[in-house]
């Protein structure tokens, strides 16, 4: 409980400070604030909320806070779609009887792996909240191969961006992905509170990764539905590709992801190249996999 409420404390002060007052269509008077952003006060009056309820649920007590007070201070404290998401996450995970959590899925139906499967011309692979690949084509497991490597099993993406060397040439836009990770777990952490593979998680990389720390502690939640990624691959080189990530509905808590490439362009024939080295390779993937899925 007291984790819990330190969370929404630091997560509402942190979005609070944020916004200034002109951003918020308030006169800024004077030049000597002593907080930065907003004052609780304000957020209050913008909120239509006594100032003493605003600093209670800002001291981590949303227990039965109503949903239209909530989406009123998200709407003062201008919270994008998944920071909405998340404040209402905590509060949920504030109230009564809430101690139960979705356990995310670690494999998937055949009918999904024959799914991926018909996918031959694009790397496609599904992953839970936690960022353990959980299935994958041929084409998406050549892609991933240096993440492979590490021979834990599920392989986490998480884990491989912050904690293997390999990850800094791999990814050409590395600060904009271990950004983004993080934002994406603690969205996750929001949904799933008590997951203790995730709490876990996030203790391992908290514990090796002073750059995960500095992540984790600013609080940034988002959504990845789509846009790019830029990547190096060790044996085809760079690849420029478009991705789209969807939530498969008849698999709680699993996305799918597809990386395509547009047609004709240096990175869909380094696509093709990655599919004729990932033929070669098949046996040597699937004598690796089966050897570490125990571990």
């Amino acid at each position: 409980m007291a984790e819990a409420q330190a969370e929404v404390r630091e997560f509402l002060s942190s979005r609070r400070a944020r916004l200034t007052p002109e951003q918020a269509g308030l006169p800024a008077y004077g030049g000597n604030r002593r907080v930065p952003g907003l004052r609780r006060e304000e957020v209050a009056m913008l909120a239509g909320v006594s100032v003493d309820y605003y600093v209670r649920l800002e001291r981590g007590n949303l227990a039965g806070a109503s949903e239209s007070v909530l989406d009123a201070i998200a709407t003062t404290l201008q919270l994008d779609e998944a920071e909405r998401e998340y404040l209402f996450n905590l509060a949920r995970a504030a109230g009564p009887g809430r101690k139960r959590h979705s356990k995310p899925a670690t494999g998937v139906r055949p009918a999904v792996k024959q799914v991926l499967d018909a996918i031959t011309d694009a790397p496609a692979w599904v992953r839970n909240g936690r960022h353990d690949i959980i299935a994958t084509n041929s084409l998406a497991r050549a892609l991933y191969a240096p993440a492979y490597d590490d021979p834990r099993r599920p392989v986490n993406t998480a884990r491989f961006s912050y904690l293997d060397p390999a990850a800094k040439e791999f990814w050409r836009d590395y600060d904009q992905i271990i950004h983004d990770v993080a934002s994406m777990l603690r969205l996750e952490a929001g949904r799933n509170p008590h997951d203790p593979e995730l709490i876990k998680l996030v203790g391992e990389l908290s514990t090796q990764s002073e750059l995960f720390r500095q992540r984790w502690a600013s609080r940034d939640v988002m959504f990845h539905r789509s846009g790019r990624k830029r990547i190096h691959h060790p044996v085809v080189g760079d690849l420029d590709l478009n991705f789209e990530s969807m939530e498969l509905p008849s698999e709680p808590g699993l996305v799918l992801n597809v990386y395509t490439a547009p047609a004709g362009s240096p990175s869909a024939d380094a696509l093709k190249l990655l599919a004729s080295w990932a033929a070669t390779q098949h046996e040597q993937f699937t004598a690796t996999d089966t050897a570490t899925q125990d571990i």
